[in-house]
Parts: C-alpha cells; sequence; structure tokens
C-alpha cells in the first residue's frame, strides 16, 4: 500500500508523455524517414532536370522566378519553394498531423496510453507540438538542401528578382526565412485539419487523406474567379503571398492577411480537436 502511495504522490501529469519521448518515437518510423528523404532529393531532381533541358528562358518576352532558378543557390532555393508550396509540402503536414493520433488508434495502443495515465489534453498536446515541429522540419529542409545544392551548381551570389534588380546574399537569406515562415503559418489549416480528423477516426490514411484532399478541394474553388471577393476567406487564396517577401521592396499586406486567416481557422479546428477528444469513448 504505501509503495502505491508513493507512486500517487509522485504522479505529475505534466510529466506524461514528454515531448522528448514522442520526438523519439516519431523519428524513428518509416514515413518520417522517407518523407524527409523525398524532401532533401527534390533539389537534385530540379538540378538534373535544368541539366538535361538547359537553363529555364522566359516564353512571350515574360521573365518569371523559375527563368532564374540557375541565376545563383538563392533563386534555386526560391524556385524549390515556389515548386513545392503548392502541394509537395502539404503532404508531410497533412501526414504528420493526420497519423499521429489515428495511428495510435488503428494500434490498439491509444487507450493503453490513457490508462497510463496521459491525460487526454496532455497526449494531444505532446503529438501536436511533435507535429508541428516535424512540419517545420521538413519545410526548412528543402530549402536549406535546394540553398546548398543549388549553391554547389549555380554558384553564391544575389536573389535575382524577375521584374529587374536584386537581392545581396544577406538580405536575401533573411526574406527565405520569412517565406519559410509564412509557408508554415499558411500549412497550419492543412495541421488543423489533419489533426481534428486524426481525433475522429480509426484510420491514418483517412486522416492524411481527408486533409489533402480539402486542401485540394481549396485550391480548385480559388480558381474560380466567379467567386469574386469570397475567395478572400480561402487559405489557398493567400499561399503564395510570400512571393512579395522577395520583392526590393516587399510587400506585407497579403501575408498579413493570409496570416490572419490560417491562424483564425487553424485555432477553431485545433479546438475542435481538443474538445471532441476529451468526450470521446476511446475502444482502441
Amino acid at each position: 500500500m504505501s509503495t502505491l502511495t508513493e507512486v500517487a504522490s509522485g504522479y505529475r501529469a505534466g510529466r506524461t508523455l514528454p515531448l522528448r519521448v514522442e520526438l523519439a518515437r516519431q523519428l524513428k518510423r518509416r514515413r518520417t524517414l522517407v518523407m524527409g528523404a523525398v524532401l532533401a532529393l527534390l533539389p537534385f531532381v530540379l538540378l538534373i532536370a535544368f541539366a538535361v533541358g538547359g537553363d529555364p528562358a522566359g516564353r512571350n518576352n515574360q521573365v518569371t522566378l523559375m527563368d532564374t532558378a540557375t541565376a545563383s543557390g538563392a533563386n534555386f532555393a526560391a524556385v524549390n519553394l515556389f515548386v513545392s508550396a503548392g502541394f509537395l509540402l502539404v503532404i508531410p503536414v497533412a501526414l504528420f498531423c493526420g497519423d499521429t493520433v489515428a495511428s495510435e488508434a488503428s494500434w490498439s495502443s491509444l487507450r493503453y496510453l490513457l490508462a497510463a495515465p496521459v491525460p487526454r489534453a496532455r497526449l494531444l498536446w505532446s503529438k501536436l507540438v511533435v507535429a508541428l515541429g516535424l512540419s517545420l522540419a521538413a519545410m526548412v529542409l528543402l530549402p536549406l538542401v535546394a540553398l546548398a545544392a543549388g549553391t554547389a551548381a549555380y554558384g553564391w551570389g544575389p536573389l535575382e528578382i524577375p521584374t529587374g534588380g536584386a537581392l545581396d546574399t544577406g538580405t536575401a537569406a533573411q526574406r527565405l526565412l520569412v517565406a519559410v515562415a509564412y509557408i508554415f503559418v499558411s500549412q497550419l489549416v492543412t495541421a488543423g485539419l489533419a489533426f481534428w480528423l486524426s481525433t475522429k477516426t480509426d484510420a491514418p490514411l483517412g486522416a492524411v487523406g481527408g486533409a489533402v484532399g480539402l486542401t485540394i478541394v481549396g485550391n480548385v474553388l480559388d480558381a474560380v474567379t466567379a467567386l469574386g471577393h469570397w475567395r478572400d476567406f480561402l487559405p489557398a487564396h493567400w499561399q503564395f503571398a510570400w512571393a512579395d517577401a522577395v520583392q526590393p521592396r516587399p510587400e506585407w499586406s497579403g501575408m498579413i492577411q493570409g496570416t490572419a486567416l490560417s491562424l483564425t481557422y487553424a485555432l477553431v479546428l485545433f479546438a475542435l480537436a481538443f474538445r471532441g477528444f476529451s468526450r470521446k469513448d476511446v475502444v482502441s
């Protein structure tokens, strides 16, 4: 009896399922390693494409960011962000946030975690923080590898702006950091969708696929110009606002509106996840 009393008296809900333990568990999973490998290989795929197809060139006298890809390592990193922000970077966010709770349910280990006992709010908090941390790491990994690979292939130099002018290397690095931070914030809506679905289903693929599918629907709706100003309420409408940061004179209004919209949607979705899971009858 005394031993049980000592254990109970030393119990601290805030110390259950530490972040380092959850992070170690998630880093060892195959899907984490595969996703990291895919993101790290993308810049080399583009390098091969440019080597085979030749340097990109403007069409119809219009120069885009893609046309400056081989100008410097900074330009190559910016192009990698441009081609991946719309879809590829959605996948790791949906995967890490949508798989985290649903996978425990599919393995029938969720109820054992709660019986440990790990408070439900603590369990969700640990999993959400680690999932968002891995999502951010994925978004940082891609431009870092692209910057290194692009610098080795095309040299270290200023970031050339398609509309004219250039940013020195120090300023370009700062602006690219701002771009990555904004892309991460804009993907919080996908994270919220995936995490909420992860608490509602025992099928990880359902949560991940649902979040990716709804994100694609948002992109399709944003392409419907007939919706007019209603598109301003779609997170997808602001997903490329980060491009305004890599201009000689950056424009922040689009990123401010996109950030406010993304945070609002994300907070609502995270709140729904915590509220629903606190009342859920966990049987798996």
